[in-house]
């Protein structure tokens, strides 16, 4: 399949490696195509290409079966539409939930692309994709849904800011009031609130999470029905994040401070930081929590799956990131399970029931620790026991 990835940093950069070594042709587009080629190597292209330009994407990506669109999810208005001017297959990995906050921007192509006989896959990478995948995996095992319950873990043992992710990505979620689906009704929840304490699997342990703006409140409750959703976020990272609030420095209006918020670093600057002590390790984990009932029987279904750590990705020879390295990987096998014969858009969820089994037998298979297991509510009490 003929390949082009736009947008060629920590996780597209990653992503088109991955697919290149899977026998696709690749080639890639970036606003910045020399810093874009730090992060994809000597063995793969990379030309200006501005997300902002319809028509730049569309003349660098001509002749395309698939268009990966990697850039910022602000852009995926415009990237939508080049992939229909090129005919071809589309694939995305974030939501970005401005206009429409409660529902993903990109459902609303949907006739566009029945109407061209093409599929788009949007938000394929871990969280959203992976949770998306574990939480409809729940809810075939169940005849109801009635709560679901995002939990991500995100820790970087460094001592300056580390951007394991892009950084405008990174600083739109972090100044995003999280989205809540309560009651049946999406709303708006306060920024860092609700804390709990989460027990994720070892080495992790127990881990003080808040509520996120995370893109699977955009998707799931439009196709899985269900009573309640929320995604919260624990980690050091999350806790900086809450005492920069707290301290007034995260106001929108502000802008983007390249202090708090530094470029991602390239492979090679993870080495630097490494071998200079700056950066130690990081860790990255999710946990899907699913309650509904089966048969009348209250059930919980519980999914867990631990990444590998920064040392670990050291090890395999690679300085990625950890949540670059899950989702690049985790992405690669949306592709490899591309449902060609699929019409319009469709989240993760939606796909046909075979395509989401093998992908979640795939993710086991690349060495991502993923569990599951089933408890039996026996008391009511026992839905508030988090």
């Amino acid at each position: 399949m003929r390949i082009f990835v736009l947008g060629a940093g920590a996780a597209g950069g990653l992503l088109a490696q991955l697919l290149a070594r899977q026998g696709h042709t690749v080639w890639c587009g970036d606003r910045d195509p020399e810093r874009a080629r730090r992060f994809l190597g000597p063995k793969l292209s990379c030309q200006r290409v501005n997300a902002r330009n319809l028509w730049g994407i569309v003349q660098a990506g001509r002749s395309c079966h698939l268009l990966v669109n990697a850039a910022p999810a602000a852009f995926n208005h415009t990237v939508l539409r080049a992939a229909l001017r090129l005919r071809a297959h589309y694939l995305d990995m974030a939501t970005h939930l401005g206009r429409y906050p409660f529902k993903a921007e990109q459902l609303r192509f949907h006739r566009k692309f029945l109407a061209k006989r093409r599929v788009a896959l949007i938000n394929t990478g871990v969280a959203p994709g992976l949770t998306n995948l574990l939480v409809a995996r729940s809810a075939e095992q169940l005849d109801t849904v009635e709560d679901v319950r995002i939990r991500l873990f995100e820790s970087t043992e460094s001592r300056d800011p580390v951007s394991t992710w892009s950084a405008e990505t990174a600083f739109d979620e972090a100044t995003s009031r999280p989205r809540v689906y309560r009651q049946r009704r999406f709303r708006l929840a306060r920024r860092f609130g609700e804390p709990e304490w989460f027990r994720f699997p070892p080495p992790i342990g127990q881990v003080r999470v808040m509520l996120a703006a995370q893109d699977e409140v955009g998707t799931l409750p439009h196709f899985i029905p269900m009573r309640d959703m929320d995604v919260k976020i624990g980690g050091n990272e999350i806790d900086r994040l809450h005492r920069w609030y707290r301290q007034g420095k995260l106001r929108p209006s502000a802008g983007l401070v390249s202090k708090r918020f530094p470029q991602t670093p390239t492979p090679r600057q993870v080495a630097r930081l490494i071998r200079r002590g700056i950066l130690r390790n990081g860790r990255f984990a999710l946990a899907v929590v699913v309650r509904g009932r089966k048969a009348g029987e209250p059930l919980e279904r519980r999914w867990a799956c631990a990444f590998p750590s920064l040392y670990q990705i050291r090890r395999q020879g690679s300085y990625a990131t950890p949540i670059a390295y899950a989702t690049a990987h985790t992405a690669a096998l949306f592709i490899k399970h591309l449902p060609r014969d699929s019409r319009g858009v469709h989240p993760p969820e939606a796909l046909p029931a075979e395509a989401r089994r093998a992908i979640l037998a795939d993710v086991k298979k690349k060495g991502f620790e993923l569990t599951g297991r089933v408890k039996r509510l026996e008391r009511p009490e026992d839905e508030d026991e988090f």
